[in-house]
């Protein structure tokens, strides 16, 4: 659709002008390259090249990575760099930190939507963010809190299922862990309950919210191969049009979460030394009034949102497709679950049984730690990130970087490297990460679903609690087969590793949980 629409435009166009504009194309992409120079990383095209298989980049750079770890594209007056050699990672991650940022390039493609959020900016705006959100997340008092929201919330979706289940109707689980991660991100994170606000009162409109979200986000991510955003930006067409209507309706949620909150700190004061993180920068505010406006909050509240809504749900998208692909792990996970947990809920609510599941708990759950982990190997939830040069700089491999020109890791590619992974790197296999029973971390450079260095994800034990509470309900009342085992799942192309076309499930109970008497 986006293909057909740069097509428009460059048709409306005089020729004389549409020739001119792709010659300039032409001599920025190919000229002052070194393209034959053996100290750069050899060239495999140019970043619009991906425009033909944008659907399937991941895949892509996959193929490509297999035969060459690291490889360039041309973009307009500079190289792109793409790797899935470990030490590069870490030494645009750590060793030489300093020297890679997010740089001005992804700061401009990702303003529009992530403003000065903590995943568009460098310096001090981003160690700003980091040094409060820290706090947060190495408090007992949130580590408590989003486990009680984390349970009710997955109590809430077993019923959902159970529902969908017992009318025999079918189950599209993505949107399902959509809702319910979104409404743990916004209570946790911003300790508001969206059922009190009136943004959700109508479903619709609570859902329209989460689908402006997704495409958004896509919109975005697909100006890095769209030559012309920036000027049907300015025409306000195609993709661009689109993600300004999508960021009117992210806003309106937004600024409405932040009025939310206010409303209850006037209320009740107390509240800024309570649970949630949103409470620590507000108090942030009353000290630094002109940092932290309403805008710079809407930006930090929503990286927070994307960071737990996203990576979460989609994480546990996979897993649950994974698990529903190789039925004999899903029955380990199960018996796991049942061993260490406990084999019977008819006697008891099922929040009640909930309840009973402590850090304690979800630390002995060692095989369902390794399948999550497996997943996210193979599905991380961001496929690809990465950093600008400074500097000229001379990377591990010996080849050189120039200031100003991008880095990308392929996290997805990484996952399926025999020469990282072994040669079975595409197999499922949660064993990988068990020595005598016991989860074996390895390196966050091998392993980089959760960044590494001093940009590692903040919210990592936040987002196995979360999955961990979320397959131990799910797997503990149902067994899960997929509607139609001849088609494979496949991606949507955008910041997270979104499923493209939902997750549809069919779900068999193994007992039948007693429905609860807690309010929905």
């Amino acid at each position: 659709m986006d293909i057909l629409t740069i097509s428009f435009t460059l048709i409306a166009l005089p020729f004389s002008f549409v020739f001119l504009i792709l010659s300039l194309f032409v001599i920025k992409i190919f000229t002052g390259k070194s393209i034959n120079d053996p100290r750069y990383a050899p060239v495999k095209g140019s970043v619009f090249n991906q425009l033909f298989y944008f659907d399937y980049l991941y895949d892509h750079q996959t193929r490509v990575a297999k035969k060459l770890p690291t490889y360039r594209l041309l973009d307009v007056g500079r190289s792109e760099l793409y790797t899935t050699d470990i030490r590069i990672v870490e030494h645009i991650l750590k060793t030489n930190f300093a020297n890679y940022g997010k740089g001005k390039s992804t700061y401009e493609i990702f303003a529009d939507l992530f403003g000065d959020g903590i995943f568009a900016v460098d310096g001090d705006k981003w160690r700003q963010q980091r040094k409060l959100a820290s706090y947060e997340f190495s408090a007992k008092v949130l580590r408590d809190f989003s486990c009680s929201v984390f349970k009710r919330n997955a109590a809430r979706l077993v019923r959902a299922v159970s529902g969908l289940s017992a009318s025999g109707r079918g189950i599209e689980l993505q949107d399902m862990l959509m809702k319910y991660t979104m409404e743990s991100i916004v209570k946790v994170g911003f300790g508001v309950d969206l059922n009190c606000m009136s943004l959700s009162s109508d479903k619709d409109e609570g859902m329209a919210f989460i689908k402006a979200f997704d495409d958004a986000t896509q919109s975005v991510y697909f100006r890095y191969v769209d030559p012309l955003w920036k000027l049907k930006r300015f025409l306000n067409i195609g993709s661009e049009a689109s993600l300004k209507s999508n960021i009117k309706i992210i806003d309106n949620f937004i600024y409405n979460v932040l009025r939310t909150k206010r409303k209850q700190l006037a209320l009740n004061p107390d509240l800024n030394v309570k649970e949630d993180i949103l409470s620590r920068f507000l108090a942030e505010e009353e000290k630094n009034p002109e940092t932290m406006t309403d805008k710079y909050l809407r930006d930090i509240i929503f990286s927070f949102m994307i960071a737990g809504k996203d990576t979460t749900a989609n994480a546990l998208c996979w897993f649950f497709y994974m698990l529903c692909k190789n039925p004999l792990i899903q029955e380990k996970v199960a018996q796991e679950v049942m061993e260490v947990a406990g084999g019977e809920t008819d006697h008891a609510n099922f929040d009640d049984f909930l309840a009973t599941i402590t850090d304690e708990t979800l630390q002995k759950m060692q095989y369902l730690h390794a399948a999550l982990t497996e997943t996210l190997r193979l599905y991380p939830v961001t496929p690809m990130d990465g950093r600008c040069a400074m500097e000229d700089d001379i990377l591990p491999d010996g080849h050189k970087i120039n200031k100003g020109e991008e880095v990308s890791y392929l996290a997805y590619a990484m996952g399926r490297m025999p020469y990282i992974w072994g040669e079975d790197a595409e197999v499922f296999r949660p064993e990988r990460w068990l020595k005598n029973g016991v989860f074996q971390p390895e390196s966050p450079f091998k392993f980089i679903s959760f960044h590494a260095g001093p940009r590692i994800c903040l919210g990592k034990e936040f987002a196995y609690r979360q999955m961990k509470i979320f397959s131990i309900a799910l797997v503990r009342c149902f067994r899960f087969e997929l509607a139609d085992d001849t088609k494979d799942a496949i991606y949507k192309v955008t910041f997270t590793l979104h499923m493209k076309g939902g997750l549809h499930l069919r779900a068999i109970p193994r007992t039948t949980p007693p429905v609860s008497t807690h309010a929905q």
